[in-house]
C-alpha cells in the first residue's frame, strides 16, 4: 500500500459537475486504504474537494502552500498540516518529496506545470514513483494522444510513456499505481 499519495488539482471546480465529484471519491478513497492525501494546500476548488473527502473519511491530509497563497486566504485551515514555503518550486519539491505516488485531476496550467514536473523528473531518474491520471470525464484523453504521439516521434527514453497509469476510475487507478510501486 502507499503510505503517501500527492494529487495535483485545480483550485477551480471546472465546468462539469463530474470534477469534483471525481475529486471527492478519490480523497475518500485514499483515506480509506489508509494513506496520507498531499497536495497544494488549498482549501477551493478541487484541492479543496479532495482535502475535505479525506478529512470527512477519516484521513490524514498534508498540504503545502506557498506564502502569496496563504495569505491570499486561499489556505485550508482544517487540514492535519499545513507546511509554509517561500517558492513554487520549494512547493513542488516538498510535496515530491512526502508522496509515494502521485495522481493528476483535472486541472489547468498550474497542474499541467506540477505534472509535467514530476513526469520530467521521473524521465531524468530523479524519483522512480509512480504517476497516474485520474481521467474524469475523460479530461484527459487529448493529452494522452498526445504523449502517445511525443513517444512515437522518440523523444520519451527507456518507454516512459508506458509508465504513467492512466484510467478513469478511482479505485483501478490506485490499484495500478500500488502495483507499479510494488514492482
Amino acid at each position: 500500500m502507499l503510505n503517501a499519495i500527492c494529487v495535483f488539482c485545480g483550485a477551480s471546480n471546472g465546468g462539469r459537475p463530474e470534477y469534483p465529484a471525481a475529486a471527492w471519491e478519490l480523497g475518500t478513497a485514499i483515506a480509506r486504504q489508509g494513506s496520507t492525501l498531499i497536495y497544494g494546500g488549498g482549501r477551493a476548488g478541487l484541492m479543496g474537494a479532495v482535502a475535505d473527502a479525506a478529512l470527512a473519511s477519516g484521513g490524514k491530509v498534508i498540504g503545502v502552500i506557498t506564502t502569496l497563497l496563504k495569505d491570499r486566504e486561499l489556505g485550508h485551515t482544517g487540514i492535519t498540516e499545513l507546511h509554509v514555503v517561500e517558492t513554487m518550486h520549494e512547493r513542488k519539491m516538498q510535496m515530491a518529496t512526502l508522496a509515494d505516488a502521485f495522481v493528476a485531476l483535472p486541472g489547468g496550467l498550474g497542474t499541467l506545470d506540477e505534472l509535467f514536473e514530476i513526469l520530467a523528473w521521473a524521465q531524468l531518474g530523479i524519483h522512480a514513483k509512480p504517476v497516474g491520471l485520474l481521467n474524469a470525464n475523460h479530461y484527459y484523453d487529448g493529452l494522452m494522444t498526445f504523449l502517445d504521439h511525443v513517444d512515437r516521434e522518440r523523444f520519451l527514453r527507456l518507454n516512459h510513456r508506458a509508465d504513467i497509469v492512466f484510467d478513469a476510475g478511482v479505485g483501478s487507478l490506485l490499484g495500478k499505481l500500488d502495483a507499479v510501486a510494488t514492482r
